[in-house]
C-alpha cells in the first residue's frame, strides 16, 4: 500500500513539472531550463521574480497552475516524506531487537 501511494506520488509530482515545463516553453517561448525552474518556483511557492508571465493565457494559466500545483506538490511531497520516515522507523526497529 505504501509503494502504491509513493509511486502516485512521484508519478504526480513528475507529471506536474512536466505540464508546467512543457506549457511555459510553448506559451511564454522560454528555455526548457528557464520553464523548468520557473515551474519549481511556482509550485514550492518561491518566485524570485526574475521569470514572469507575460500574456494573459499565461495569467490565467499560471493562476489556475499555482493553486493546483500546490496543492498537489504539497500531498506529493506528504506522502514521500512519509514514506521516508516510515522506512527510518522499520530500519530503527529491525536495529532495535
Amino acid at each position: 500500500m505504501v509503494k502504491a501511494e509513493f509511486l502516485i506520488a512521484f508519478v504526480a509530482l513528475a507529471g506536474l513539472l512536466a505540464i508546467g515545463t512543457v506549457t511555459y516553453h510553448f506559451l511564454e517561448d522560454w528555455s526548457w531550463v528557464s520553464s523548468f525552474y520557473f515551474t519549481v518556483s511556482t509550485i514550492t511557492t518561491v518566485g524570485y521574480g526574475d521569470l514572469y508571465p507575460t500574456t494573459d493565457l499565461s495569467r490565467i494559466f499560471t493562476a489556475i497552475f499555482a493553486l493546483a500545483g500546490v496543492a498537489v506538490a504539497l500531498v506529493a511531497l506528504g506522502a514521500i516524506g512519509a514514506k521516508y520516515i516510515n522506512k527510518l522507523q522499520e530500519l530503527a526497529e529491525k536495529l532495535g531487537r
